[in-house]
């Protein structure tokens, strides 16, 4: 897929639904402290390995902060979403796999593998990790994301990801990489 990125402009962002940047004044030890943070939503993520396929699925999309770092900003991600709906983590992430990758998974084959804090220097959200294997029979569209969300997803083969982890030329996302090392530490023994 070829992508054509022309930056318009940066500028300081004095509105967002999605993230409110904020200064918090505390006391540490007896000495006053400042610290900038962002305040964001939560997020779950998911972890799809594809039997018939051997393969993990991903979603690659781009994203302007990477691109500010590396001139490129597409990603190799999990398929994940915010969560900002009134309805279960797992629901979300039944959701999220739907509309990203095209599989519509059913709630009770998503395993839930561990929570953890993203980006704790500045937003700490809270991601939740789940593990779901895919089949052919899941497939029900061609995913890509919903409204202007422009993903494309990516099948790597099983016997690959160990170097693809450590290609430092591929931008990959620190909970892509936990999710592979908790793969291989427990169904590659």
């Amino acid at each position: 897929m070829k992508h054509t990125i022309e930056v318009i402009k940066v500028e300081e962002c004095l509105h967002s639904d999605y993230i409110k940047p904020k200064s918090m004044y505390y006391l540490h030890n007896s000495v006053e402290k400042r610290w900038d943070i962002v305040d964001t939503h939560n997020s779950v993520a998911i972890l799809l390995y594809h039997k018939d396929l051997d393969s993990f699925v991903f979603v690659k999309q781009f994203r302007p902060s990477i691109y500010v770092k590396n001139h490129d900003g597409f990603t190799y991600e999990l398929c994940a979403g915010i969560v900002d709906k009134d309805k279960s983590l797992i629901e979300i992430a039944k959701e999220e796999v739907l509309e990203e990758t095209g599989y519509d998974v059913p709630l009770d084959k998503l395993d839930k593998i561990s929570s953890f804090y993203t980006a704790v220097g500045f937003a700490g959200g809270r991601q939740t990790l789940y593990y779901a294997i895919l089949d052919d029979s899941m497939k029900v569209s061609e995913g890509g994301g919903i409204e202007n969300e422009n993903i494309e997803v990516i099948y790597l083969k099983r016997e690959e990801t160990l170097e693809f982890m450590f290609d430092e030329s591929i931008a990959t996302t620190s909970g892509l990489m936990f999710a592979l090392m908790w793969y291989f530490k427990n169904y590659e023994k």
